[in-house]
């Protein structure tokens, strides 16, 4: 077992510990073992897996709590993670052993000296991937400096989803755990797929939390195959960023002119506007990249992201 602190460590708050998993049998042993030991709660959030995972996680640790998601996707698991915690602390991690539990304590030690928001990030000094692809880290940069540019973060990484945060701010996400399936396609919902972390960061960012990044270590997938595909999920979350800068902007215009007004549509002018910025930015970061092959990724250093920050 890693330790992140002790029992008798007082300043430490209570941290629930939510793992989305579905067929994650293989890996639970070795995410169970990295686990901080005086953890409050581990939630297995399971998306209908047809192995053992629950079998073998009650057997790991015969105090887990087991949930299951009422929709599909990553984000609904999530989402049903969060509405089950009880702790004061709520530490997102992958359970493909992706993401090292025994960094917890890096987080937790983040938000108790001041933070809203602790936000993993693997291109900070002290942090890295030996996963990522040449392609995915191209497109994070792309992602990241669209959400800088229109949110004024200053996020280095945008798609990783080792992130603790306190329970409290669990409403600003705006998480739906109540809604059926939807009757079309494949039955999720807006958030309920892999633009979770990227949905997060961004209503975080909104809301004006203080985030701070803090470096971490991205592993291979030990077993099984991931269901994240490049082209397809880097859509899904450019799409995120549009739709929820259209949303953000939306709610802020009728809350001054009808308080307490919702509205969901997206603006069109601000599609077309945040997609012209978008190919600039492609233009550039292409002609980058054809003069520079080797696609290295510049230095990036500890820095406080979010609105305030």
């Amino acid at each position: 077992m890693v330790s992140g602190a002790t029992n008798s460590d007082l300043s430490w708050p209570r941290v629930s510990v939510v793992l989305p998993t579905r067929n994650e049998a293989k890996n639970l042993p070795y995410v169970f073992s990295r686990m901080p030991e005086n953890l409050h709660e581990v939630i297995v959030v399971d998306g209908h897996s047809v192995d053992d995972t629950v079998a073998v996680a009650s057997r790991l640790r015969p105090d887990v709590r087991i949930v299951q998601q009422n929709r599909r996707g990553k984000g609904n698991a999530l989402a049903c993670g969060f509405e089950a915690a009880t702790g004061d602390v709520i530490a997102m991690v992958d359970a493909d052993g992706s993401a090292d539990p025994g960094e917890i304590s890096k987080f937790v030690d983040a938000l108790t000296s001041g933070a809203d928001f602790a936000k993993g990030t693997r291109f900070a000094a002290g942090g890295g991937s030996s996963d990522i692809t040449r392609l995915r880290g191209l497109g994070n940069r792309l992602l990241v400096a669209l959400v800088n540019l229109c949110y004024g973060t200053h996020y280095s990484d945008l798609c990783y989803g080792f992130d603790v945060f306190w329970r409290k701010h669990v409403p600003v996400l705006g998480l739906d755990t109540t809604s059926p399936p939807s009757s079309r396609g494949d039955g999720r919902l807006w958030g309920d797929g892999f633009e979770i972390e990227t949905l997060i960061h961004l209503r975080v960012a909104e809301a004006g939390l203080r985030v701070v990044e803090v470096p971490s270590f991205e592993h291979p997938r030990i077993y099984g195959v991931s269901n994240l595909d490049a082209f397809s999920d880097g859509l899904r979350v450019l799409t995120t960023i549009l739709a929820e800068r259209s949303r953000a902007y939306l709610r802020r215009l009728f809350m001054r002119r009808v308080p307490g007004a919702r509205t969901e549509r997206v603006r069109i002018r601000d599609l077309v506007h945040a997609e012209s910025v978008l190919a600039r930015m492609l233009y550039v970061l292409l002609h980058s990249v054809e003069h520079d092959p080797s696609g290295a990724h510049p230095e990036h250093g500890h820095r406080i992201a979010g609105r305030h920050g």
